[in-house]
């Protein structure tokens, strides 16, 4: 018998996506609901928005929870672009009390990395990989021969003095309303930073911003090869629920 859809949030500085995907085979049944993050971002708010997007989605089973933070063990350790009292927060006590199902969470670019390398572009690769995620911020998930080493924040790396998600951030070329071209440049400067330091054999970009990617990918430069997400901004929701498959992040 086919495994039925489990349910899958993805928490961003701007939206949360939810969805019932099938963990099996790496696709979405029906809408991705996305709902903009709530001001601030604490944590009693986006957990009430998470319980009411899953009494629009019912389902059964196990539950993936995707955030921009270091996780360990259920709790938050870090707070990329949400509110700092997520810190030290147990993420997933707090949603299990709310929907009464069992919860698994993991870092958010670690989420779309692993759909990414179970069945999307990094499918089969060996060597290292670097998974980044370009939206709010930078999200990045670090795989050597096919196995995670979670929560690389190399997000908040330097790069000629400033943080690489203050540089080349899908936000920051909005908010600085950089050309294709202009951005561009800074995303190869954060690549050439960790090439410098890791030596990936693969780049996989994903992130909404791939939706544009026939306008920028042409301007990528690097020593590794870059391709693009195959799940795109659904990556993470994906990667989720197939951690919650497995039982463990």
């Amino acid at each position: 018998m086919p495994e039925a859809p489990l349910l899958a949030f993805d928490v961003g500085g701007s939206f949360v996506k939810a969805g019932l995907v099938d963990a099996v085979a790496g696709c979405v049944a029906g809408e991705v609901l996305r709902r903009p993050t709530p001001q601030g971002a604490a944590p009693i708010e986006v957990i009430d928005l998470l319980a009411a997007m899953a009494g629009e989605l019912p389902s059964h089973g196990p539950v993936g929870l995707a955030m921009p933070a270091v996780t360990k063990r259920g709790v938050t350790w870090t707070a990329a672009n949400i509110d700092k009292r997520w810190i030290g927060t147990d993420a997933v006590s707090l949603l299990e009390a709310r929907i009464e199902r069992p919860v698994v969470l993991l870092n958010d670019a670690d989420a779309a990395g692993v759909a990414e390398m179970a069945l999307g572009a990094g499918r089969g690769r060996d060597g290292t990989v670097m998974v980044l995620t370009l939206g709010t911020g930078i999200g990045t998930a670090l795989f050597i021969d096919g196995r995670l080493l979670p929560n690389t924040e190399l997000g908040h790396l330097e790069v000629h003095g400033i943080e690489a998600e203050h540089r080349a951030s899908a936000k920051v070329r909005v908010d600085r309303r950089l050309g294709w071209v202009d951005w561009a440049a800074e995303v190869n400067a954060v690549l050439a930073s960790y090439h410098a330091l890791l030596w990936p054999d693969l780049f996989i970009i994903g992130g909404g911003v791939t939706e544009n990617w026939q306008y920028f990918a042409p301007l990528l430069t690097s020593r590794a090869e870059i391709v693009r997400a195959r799940f795109g901004n659904d990556a993470g929701i994906i990667g989720a629920a197939m951690a919650a498959s497995a039982g463990n992040p």
